[in-house]
């Protein structure tokens, strides 16, 4: 049952804030439909002039991409799409070449693909952008999905046998991307999950957790083992792949320990130490937040993790599930460069720790602590979901820690908290597009509190909330329907789909689980397993159907990766073949008429990519409205190392 007028929560302070006015845009690092010339000035304060804009918005440092071209084969001729830089002008066009031979009547300007019809599986594709009347150089060779998809060779570590005499092998588990060698193609971070992965509230003992970076072509950059001292699970390694210092490179982050061992061999730590107890949790030794060389695995510097999990019980419980709960993300807390974000605690305790990479060394910018005389008894202890979000929800240029049920602000201090506690899944973007700034959808597990709700991410004000009494494990914002304006929102509790006011549409999809942006229109198809589904009032259309792979993460069944990785802003699916040999890309085979930027250059979509791997993955959401009826999408406001 819907509560349509439902009771305010009790704000914080920062909930009395006056709005933006209306001609603020949605996210200050965006000018709508305006002429981007990006000046790169010395230093970090750099700013990008719109030529029709009013004001300055601050420039974002983003990976500096190459055209990201790619060719999916359907059986009559090949799809060619690809990406629209950010630093690209409004108005480029581009021709689509094979073999160096034009294929294109007339300029590609309304879109980012062209269908080559007739055209084998294996023909060789670059694209070529048109500035100013001017024709560029070629792009990049296209990356061949010669049958629907390409796989990417990995190879399995071995397996071993726990000291309780229990074998093992590994399974190729979550992936992130970042351009981990400077030569403008994404690259994957793979995690290694032994078979015996546990969840926190499980005793027993696991495996390493290892961690590849690894080529589109298959080549292993490195191997990191995070060693026996750091146990295997959802909940255990959380790995941010993010150019932090602005090399022109990203560099990989995890939490390590004694005996981790890096991409180079070296040890981090004591090699022989066994901190494990009888039960297989780790809940003595030292704890590490290293960052390592993204293309040499290297470990470049550690430092203690913060928080450490001192006092073991005054985290929830005494037997080692609550007090590691970690999540991580990567936020552009001064508006211009990347800064990481290491958590821990959700349950009941909660402290986030932002910090810098510059200059080869770690620098703590805040520290966030629900039990610290700041913030104790406000509501903010017992709120975080099993994933975070990163967004500028109140529009300063700023990115702010949507974690879970409270948010914290780019400088460290609580900015609103609901009150209405954990969570298995939250969803943060532009979902009510009729309404100024982003919104907030969030499923309960507490019978005692709203099954699900949607909030201004602003102040954390609920805009609508649904009955409670149940523990509602899943639930989704996205829009999957054109028929009603808006993100549609549905979770496992509830009955039926809801309109992004709350109001019943009817039939809820098949799925409570992905989204992805697959087929040609701008609305969001359904991801679930190893399927890719269109909604229907009536019943589902099956878009794909993957074959000889496998999902993850138990009955989550969620890809390795999804999200905007090549080609145009539609979305490529990753999973793991059945016999973990390779990563399998798919691509979208259908053409799309909407030319949107690549979504990798919206820094909120982009920071999602890099969180999706955390804990209960969840799928990414950028910074403005994709879906029908959209307005124009807005050009980022951003700069290249």
């Amino acid at each position: 049952m819907q509560h349509p007028h439902p009771h305010p929560q009790t704000p914080t302070p920062a909930q009395n804030r006056p709005g933006p006015p209306a001609h603020r845009r949605r996210r200050r690092t965006a000018v709508l439909a305006a002429t981007i010339a990006v000046t790169a000035l010395a230093g970090a304060g750099l700013t990008a002039l719109s030529t029709d804009s009013a004001e300055a918005a601050t420039a974002r440092q983003v990976e500096k991409l190459d055209r990201g071209v790619v060719s999916v084969y359907t059986g009559s001729g090949n799809l060619v799409s690809w990406r629209w830089l950010g630093t690209d002008p409004n108005d480029v066009s581009f021709n689509v070449y094979r073999a160096g031979t034009k294929v294109n009547s007339t300029p590609v300007t309304g879109s980012t693909n062209y269908f080559h019809s007739g055209a084998p599986a294996q023909a060789d594709y670059t694209v070529r952008a048109v500035v100013g009347g001017v024709e560029q150089a070629d792009s990049v060779h296209a990356v061949q999905l010669r049958t629907g998809y390409k796989d990417v060779p990995i190879t399995p570590p071995a397996g071993g046998t726990t000291p309780d005499g229990v074998a093992y092998t590994y399974e190729a588990n979550d992936a992130s991307v970042a351009d981990l060698d400077g030569d403008g193609a994404l690259d994957f971070v793979l995690k290694w999950q032994p078979t015996n992965a546990k969840d926190n509230s499980q005793s027993g003992y696991t495996g390493n957790t290892i961690v590849d970076a690894v080529k589109l072509d298959g080549t292993r950059l490195w191997r990191v083992d995070l060693g026996r001292n750091i146990r295997s699970g959802a909940h255990y390694t959380q790995f941010q792949a993010y150019d932090y210092d602005g090399d022109g490179k990203a560099e990989v982050a995890m939490k390590t320990a004694d005996g981790t061992r890096d991409g180079t061999g070296a040890v981090i730590g004591s090699s022989s130490a066994d901190h494990r107890n009888s039960s297989g949790y780790v809940l003595s030794g030292p704890e590490f937040l290293t960052m390592f060389n993204g293309q040499t695995g290297k470990a470049m510097g550690t430092v203690d993790y913060a928080p450490g999990r001192g006092t073991v019980s005054s985290w929830g419980d005494s037997y080692g599930n609550r007090v590691d709960r970690f999540l991580a993300g990567t936020a552009y807390l001064d508006g211009t460069r990347p800064s990481l974000v290491m958590a821990r605690g959700y349950y009941t305790r909660t402290v986030i720790a932002a910090w810098d990479w510059r200059g080869g060394a770690f620098t703590r910018r805040w520290t966030f602590d629900t039990s610290s005389s700041t913030n104790s008894g406000k509501g903010y202890d017992g709120q975080g979901n099993h994933s975070l979000s990163v967004a500028d929800v109140d529009a300063d240029g700023k990115d702010e820690i949507v974690y879970g049920a409270m948010t914290v602000d780019d400088n460290g201090n609580g900015l609103w908290t609901t009150r209405l506690g954990h969570g298995d899944a939250g969803h943060l973007g532009d979902l009510v597009p009729s309404r100024s700034g982003l919104e907030y959808f969030k499923v309960s597990e507490d019978t005692s509190k709203p099954g699900s709700w949607m909030a201004d991410a602003r102040t954390g004000q609920i805009l609508w909330q649904t009955a409670s009494g149940a523990d509602n494990g899943r639930g989704v914002a996205a829009d999957i329907y054109a028929g009603s304006a808006g993100a549609e929102a549905w979770s496992a509790s509830d009955t039926t789909l809801r309109s992004a006011t709350g109001a019943s549409l009817g039939r809820e999809p098949s799925s409570v689980n992905f989204v992805n942006w697959w087929d040609g229109d701008p609305v969001r198809e359904l991801l679930d397993g190893t399927r890719v589904d269109k909604y229907g009032t009536s019943g589902e259309t099956r878009l794909l159907t993957a074959s000889g792979v496998h999902s993850n993460n138990g009955t989550k069944s969620t890809p390795s990766l999804s999200g905007d990785i090549l080609g145009d802003w539609r979305e490529e699916v990753v999973w793991p073949t059945s016999n973990n040999t390779a990563l399998r890309i798919y691509s979208t085979p259908v053409e799309t008429a909407t030319k949107i930027t690549t979504l990798l250059h919206d820094t909120q979509y982009r920071t999602a990519l890099a969180w999706q791997n955390t804990a209960y993955n969840q799928p990414p959401h950028p910074s403005f409205f994709i879906g029908s009826g959209m307005a124009t999408a807005p050009r980022p406001t951003v700069y290249t190392p």
